[in-house]
């Protein structure tokens, strides 16, 4: 993924959720409105989300020291899903303890709706959609100049750098909560009732607690350490065995440094060469050839090895073992 395109997806939502986060905290202040509070801590959250994508994103490009020989790029991953904990958090409970607690007061005073300023609530939620609108827009199309042919669902599971899937789920959850307090508000403005406020806000909670839960399944993953893609592996593969310096593939393993440095460590069967130094200079041929075809694989060990047929299987096909 290009750092870039993440980078514009970012500052995007960051300024929008700003803006947007300023105008629902003015508008639960005029109306007391529950949804308004919940809307406002989410855009807040996601406003901290971005900040912190944007400082993981920073400290990853740091060079690798003695004590992180391999750098640091997995620091976007560790920032990404301290953004999950946080929606989860400061998002997701804080809009349940809210819906919770407007709908104790409900209980307490009796049903009521929004006493003043009611045209203050559906003005700022008509004018945040519209603007988290832009943002999305943003990220769906900095995402599709690097997802390809996959599916949705697809890029937010197999992208290897975190900053546009997050984005993406924090803006379509953010459109979907406004939606949820748009109507919530409505029909409290409608039928002067705040079980309306209250279950707006407790879907906006449910909304966030869910897109948190997932990215942090997703951001896990990649914290464990991730394999390279299907197609980059292929292409490893094929590099190594275009030359007529290895025979075949033993055993190869990837695994992802970071969203675009890969690590690839692989035992190969060489052909006899009569010198060392033939033979480094062969393996250095199959390095170039796998950087070439695969830029990110930056860091790569071959070990080579010699084979011979030890066995005649029933079947005829001789099995390869190891001297």
């Amino acid at each position: 993924m290009s750092a870039g395109g993440g980078t514009r997806a970012i500052l995007a939502a960051l300024f929008a959720n700003l803006g947007i986060a300023v105008t629902k905290l003015v508008a639960w202040g005029l109306t007391g409105s529950s949804s308004m509070l919940a809307e406002s801590i989410h855009s807040l959250a996601d406003s901290g989300n971005q900040a912190l994508l944007l400082l993981g994103g920073r400290r990853a490009t740091r060079r690798a020291t003695p004590q992180h020989p391999f750098g640091y790029g997995r620091e976007r991953y560790i920032y990404a899903f301290i953004v999950s904990i946080v929606l989860f958090s400061v998002g997701g409970l804080f809009a349940l303890y809210e819906a919770y607690h407007k709908y104790h007061e409900q209980q307490v005073d009796g049903p009521h709706g929004i006493d003043s300023w009611h045209w203050v609530p559906p003005t700022v939620l008509v004018i945040a959609i519209i603007l988290e609108s832009f943002s999305f827009r943003t990220a769906i199309k900095e995402s599709n100049l690097v997802r390809g042919k996959a599916s949705w669902k697809e890029f937010v599971r197999r992208a290897k750098a975190p900053e546009l899937p997050v984005v993406l789920l924090e803006d379509l959850g953010a459109l979907l909560g406004l939606i949820f307090a748009l109507v919530g508000v409505s029909m409290t403005l409608a039928t002067d009732n705040g079980y309306w406020d209250a279950a707006g806000t407790a879907a906006i909670g449910l909304l966030l607690v869910t897109i948190a839960v997932i990215l942090a399944i997703e951001t896990k993953s990649l914290l464990l350490g991730e394999a390279g893609s299907p197609e980059d592996v292929k292409k490893i593969e094929q590099a190594i065995v275009a030359g007529s310096e290895v025979e075949r593939i033993i055993h190869m393993k990837t695994l992802h440094l970071g969203p675009e440095e890969l690590l690839v460590a692989a035992k190969v069967a060489v052909r006899p060469y009569a010198t060392a130094a033939e033979l480094a200079e062969g393996i250095n041929s199959v390095e170039a050839r796998i950087r070439n075809s695969v830029p990110i694989a930056r860091v790569i060990y071959l070990e080579p090895d010699i084979y011979r047929n030890v066995e005649q299987p029933a079947d005829g096909v001789p099995e390869l073992k190891e001297t």
